[in-house]
């Protein structure tokens, strides 16, 4: 189930509501990116991004800046595969678990609502 399929699996095993989505993708590079994540702060259905392993602290950091810490979210890569990983919790618990273990592959993010 992977590339642009993986948003599905991704948001079933979240854990989060899934009646409503939205599904963002990569977020910009640099232009437009807090732009779009300020937009995004009362949205009110499950959120769905796709991010890089380089960039997913720092993806979280700002979740958590503009979301706020507690606002729940998953985070899965390789679904249904050998090195499946799923962890789920509070962007703040999120982010700590990458912080002690590299994160590798691609991942799909999905995050609460407001």
């Amino acid at each position: 189930l992977p590339g642009a399929t993986a948003l599905i699996p991704a948001l079933a095993v979240s854990g989060l509501p899934c009646e409503r989505f939205v599904f963002e993708g990569f977020l910009p590079v640099k232009k437009g990116r807090m732009t779009r994540l300020e937009a995004l702060r009362e949205e009110n259905r499950t959120m769905v991004f796709y991010e890089s392993p380089h960039k997913l602290l720092k993806t979280l950091g700002q979740f958590e800046e503009l979301f706020g810490s507690d606002r729940k979210a998953s985070a899965a890569r390789e679904i249904s595969k050998l090195h499946e990983e799923i962890v789920r919790g509070t962007l703040s618990e999120i982010k700590a678990h990458f912080e002690a273990k590299a994160p590798k592959g691609e991942f799909v993010l999905v995050v609460a609502g407001a």
